[in-house]
């Protein structure tokens, strides 16, 4: 597989870490306790996330579909397999947490997934999950025209019909809320909190950095609003019930 089929078909992974990871880890730490919990990371990437875990649990594993991808995880931390999350290689119950970081838009079979990251949970336990959120401003992910991979980020294409916008982005899935919610909606499963969650704006901050912050500044306040809704990304958090 060429780069640019892989970018198109898995994301970019984070290649390193920064604030915008940071605040993530914060939020699923809200959430979902890590001390001395068992924690599975499920698309792992390159182990950015996976190794971050490390800090607060030696019981940290992860799954990767990319070769390449878990050789770079196994060099960051122990405990990773090469694996698809729609056929997870553990036992039922054995994680305490089960994190999904903006994994799901690229597996072949979503609904199958969510059910996987269920059964390994234990009761009890919980699911933290990202996502892209179908009113965020931009594709992420690029888009094919005319059988051509165009990498970058490309304005409105997620608010375009699904008949339009899947001929752009056939390659990865954008969530609405419900769309999200229904992939657990006959799990056995509650909402511990769903909301979402705007950019880290690393990048714009380390060439911009006035810029940087007043976007950060303005959109964080936005999360605290009905105009929230509009973020980059999902954050859903699950517990698995007894």
């Amino acid at each position: 597989m060429i780069e640019s089929d892989q970018t198109a078909l898995r994301g970019n992974p984070s290649f390193v870490w920064r604030a915008g990871q940071e605040r993530r880890l914060a939020l699923v730490r809200r959430y979902a306790p890590l001390e001395n919990r068992r924690v599975l990371d499920v698309g792992c990437g390159l182990g950015m996330y996976t190794a971050a875990f490390m800090r607060y649990t030696p019981h940290v594993f992860g799954v990767e579909i990319e070769s390449d991808r878990v050789r770079d995880a196994r060099g960051r931390t122990t405990g990773v397999a090469q694996a698809v999350g729609e056929t997870l290689p553990f036992h039922d119950a054995m994680f305490d947490v089960v994190f999904s970081h903006e994994v799901l838009e690229h597996v072949s079979d979503d609904a199958r997934c969510a059910r996987e990251l269920v059964r390994v949970t234990r009761p009890g336990g919980r699911i933290a999950i990202f996502v892209p959120n179908r009113l965020y401003f931009f594709e992420t992910h690029g888009i094919y025209r005319r059988g051509v991979y165009h990498f970058g980020n490309k304005p409105l294409v997620n608010w375009l019909p699904d008949r339009w916008r899947n001929r752009l982005a056939p390659h990865v899935r954008a969530y609405t809320a419900r769309g999200l919610r229904d992939l657990f909606a006959d799990l056995p499963v509650r909402v511990v909190t769903h909301t979402q969650i705007y950019p880290g704006y690393d990048n714009i901050v380390a060439r911009r950095p006035r810029l940087g912050r007043v976007l950060q500044a303005v959109t964080y306040t936005l999360e605290h609003t009905p105009l929230r809704v509009f973020g980059l990304s999902h954050f859903l958090v699950l517990q698995v019930c007894p």
